[in-house]
């Protein structure tokens, strides 16, 4: 639950808004609570996200991400690849390569080096389209994020990176608080 002191606190005043926040209570640790609001805003905008690419494009989150990463490859990434980068299985990128394959967004190829391994790589069709949706998503998270300043954003950017390396490292993350 939030604080008194909270300025969201009279906004968020249910449980159905506080999402994942209504599991901390009035006495829990200050980082728990701090966890349960990162895990609320990330549901609640990649709700939004999700929301609004099946409405405005028809198309899910899982294939613009997979669009994303080959888009930032011009000569395209092996499947095994893409599947590490997408954090996926290779079933689920066989799946997303076989659908956008026939909708002529993406194209396979035998890769030159290893004759198990296919390339795939974004068609000119794939990388208008992705164009478009990349503009209009990146509008989106400006729009939600727009109640921060940048002095905040940048201040939150470094210390969420901070946090991530003492998780991967296994050191803790600071003083208790």
């Amino acid at each position: 639950m939030t604080t008194r002191n909270d300025a969201s606190h009279a906004v968020l005043s249910d449980a159905e808004e506080l999402g994942h926040e209504a599991r901390a209570g009035h006495d829990d640790h200050a980082v728990l609570k701090l966890w349960l609001r990162m895990l609320a805003s990330t549901t609640q905008i990649e709700s939004e996200i999700r929301r609004r690419l099946r409405e405005r494009f028809g198309i899910s989150l899982a294939r613009f991400d997979y669009m994303a990463q080959l888009y930032r490859y011009k000569d395209g990434l092996k499947m095994r690849v893409l599947s590490r980068y997408l954090m996926v299985t290779g079933g689920n990128v066989t799946g997303l390569t076989d659908e956008l394959e026939r909708e002529g967004m993406v194209a396979r190829s035998p890769s030159p080096d290893d004759r198990r391994a296919w390339i795939v790589s974004l068609t000119p069709t794939g990388r208008r389209t992705f164009e478009t949706m990349a503009s209009e998503h990146e509008q989106w998270i400006l729009e939600m994020f727009s109640g921060l300043d940048m002095k905040t954003v940048k201040q939150l950017h470094t210390q969420l990176g901070l946090l991530r390396v003492h998780v991967m490292r296994g050191e803790p993350a600071g003083e208790e608080g």
